[in-house]
């Protein structure tokens, strides 16, 4: 289904807007030129490839519900899951610029997304600096993420690939309003999670076994829930510091 469906833009808007405000200030005025920029809204089913690599793109995509990956993969239909996305994150907003992505992006899940076209996109650029810089701002979160997704897959230990990535979602969850910090809906499969983390699915599934044992977190039927913060955030070395959780004047 394809229209823009203004209750849910305004829902996603809202969604990236505290994502933003977490980090600086965002007026309502400015909330309002994002809800103007989006033009459309859609829906896609689970598995369903957004962006293809290579492809020319001329419009952003905004999350407003459901879990999407950017990944890159391989002949032999092997993949890495650079980042996994969730309400309120503008997945593809580098596009603007790059206008080929060198990277696939598709739902893990069924999601709903709204579409801004990038000469709005542009526009904003020419009359709205501050949102502008803020939307920039998102670009260099994503790559932070990624960063610290390299640092995992590269040399964490299996164990702590796991506990650092439930860590991460939980606190990025909490700041769209999806989790209180310790449970959250989380609609993926373990194979995901594998290729979030560089494992194979028997490998996380041993591992999520061992969380559950040792009491730190389960995961089941796509709910998570922390049941010892610090204990999880110690077997992973979390440190939130690359996810910039603090309100400074951009």
């Amino acid at each position: 289904m394809v229209g823009r469906d203004d209750a849910l833009v305004r829902q996603g808007v809202a969604a990236l807007s505290a994502k933003l405000r977490f980090r600086d200030a965002l007026s309502a005025e400015e909330e309002e030129v994002l809800v103007a920029a989006a033009t459309e809204t859609c829906e896609v089913p689970p598995n369903k490839v957004m962006v293809r690599s290579g492809t020319l793109v001329e419009t952003s995509t905004l999350l407003i519900d459901g879990v999407v990956a950017r990944y890159k993969d391989l002949s032999n239909g092997e993949r890495q899951i650079q980042e996994l996305h969730v309400r309120g994150d503008f997945v593809d907003l580098h596009g603007f610029l790059l206008k080929r992505l060198d990277h696939n992006v598709g739902t893990v899940s069924h999601c709903r997304f709204a579409l801004v076209p990038h000469r709005n996109l542009r526009q904003i650029t020419e009359d709205h600096p501050h949102l502008a810089r803020m939307l920039w701002f998102s670009t260099m979160l994503d790559a932070a993420i990624h960063r610290e997704t390299i640092l995992s897959v590269g040399r964490r230990a299996a164990l702590a690939r796991i506990a650092h990535l439930m860590c991460e979602l939980a606190l990025r969850l909490q700041v769209v309003g999806l989790s209180d910090g310790r449970c959250f809906r989380l609609p993926i499969k373990q194979s995901d999670l594998a290729d979030a983390t560089g494992l194979t699915a028997v490998h996380v599934n041993r591992m999520l076994r061992q969380l559950r044992d040792e009491g730190l977190l389960t995961f089941q039927r796509g709910e998570a829930a922390i049941h010892d913060w610090d204990g999880l955030a110690r077997v992973a070395e979390f440190e939130p510091a690359y996810l910039h959780l603090e309100r400074i004047a951009r």
